[in-house]
């Protein structure tokens, strides 16, 4: 299956978060998408590995029934090696996205960082010739390298170097994260607080995209870091 754009988060949720509203406008605009979570967020302090997964389903359903994959990785002790960037070149391989999407390239969460890193070097190390890699049905894939990987930002406020209008995804973009519920806000729950279960923090995701939508006078947006310079055919395509 071929997807144009494939979005890679260290934990489950970390897309929703910080991309879905940027997936729905492209899945609106007939683009193919899909997802792949590197870890399954088993160091969370709410919640199981277990329940993440299904919640992970949960929101990939709400986002439109986009293929998920995991790949397994040790949440907080995932190593940068040949074994972890052969998974994800396997992922982009079968995928063979035009654009990918990964973590943020420095956050609070260590995680995050690592997880940019690692995810664009397997972009690159995909396209290698002589980095053999298999599928499912044990047959030899070709190679692959997207064309460009944009990082979106997470709970740091870095400077976007571009961003997505996503006004009128909004509330669906909510909906993919509150699927999440042992993570997020939920009054009924008996586990400990952490700094993302507050209803504040909510209105915090809110209030970013708030931001960083003034700046393309548009009520909402989700902003992105590049890694090299975009271009554009005239200055009338951007806003």
């Amino acid at each position: 299956m071929k997807v144009d754009i494939l979005a890679f988060g260290v934990h489950p949720d970390d897309i929703e978060l910080c991309a879905a509203g940027t997936l729905l406008r492209h899945l609106d605009l007939g683009y193919l998408v899909a997802l792949c979570d590197l870890t399954q967020g088993e160091l969370g302090t709410r919640g199981t590995a277990t329940l993440r997964l299904q919640e992970a389903d949960k929101a990939r359903l709400i986002l439109g029934d986009l293929p998920r994959e995991n790949l397994g990785l040790a949440d907080g002790f995932f190593q940068h090696n040949q074994e972890s960037i052969v998974k994800i070149a396997e992922i982009i391989r079968h995928y063979r996205p035009e654009i990918v999407l990964a973590n943020a390239i420095s956050d609070r969460h260590p995680d995050h960082g690592r997880a940019s890193k690692l995810v664009s070097d397997a972009c690159f190390f995909s396209g290698l010739v002589k980095i053999q890699t298999i599928d499912a049905q044990k047959k030899s894939q070709k190679p692959w390298r997207p064309k460009a990987v944009y990082h979106y930002i997470q709970d740091r406020n870095i400077k976007a170097d571009l961003v997505v209008d996503i006004s009128n995804y909004m509330d669906k973009k909510i909906e993919s994260i509150m699927a999440y519920s042992s993570q997020f806000y939920n009054p009924d729950s008996v586990e400990p607080e952490t700094p993302i279960s507050s209803k504040a923090f909510i209105d915090f995701i809110k209030a970013k995209n708030r931001y960083l939508g003034r700046d393309i006078g548009v009520d909402y947006a989700e902003g992105f870091t590049v890694e090299r310079n975009i271009g554009v055919k005239n200055f009338f395509d951007l806003t």
